[in-house]
């Protein structure tokens, strides 16, 4: 998968991984894929919710060694 652009959120509690995705889709155009990573467990559900809220697709979500990987794709 192609990523256009990276965000690390690893160490960020609720709900700063939220607001820093929302903040790097802005400057993003529709189609393109954001990568997150997070440590906060709970951002799995929050990912979830924020795409369901916004309409952008949560393309993907991954777990390893208690990092959370995420793939958005800005409306």
């Amino acid at each position: 998968m192609q990523v256009d652009k990276e965000l690390d959120a690893r160490g960020m509690n609720c709900p700063l991984p939220i607001l820093k995705t929302k903040k790097s889709l802005t400057d993003m155009t529709s189609g393109q894929i954001l990568k997150v990573i997070s440590t906060d467990c709970g951002s799995v559900k929050d990912m979830q919710a924020f795409s369901n809220q916004t309409g952008n697709e949560l393309v993907s979500t991954e777990e390893a060694g208690g990092e959370y990987t995420f793939f958005l794709k800005k409306k």
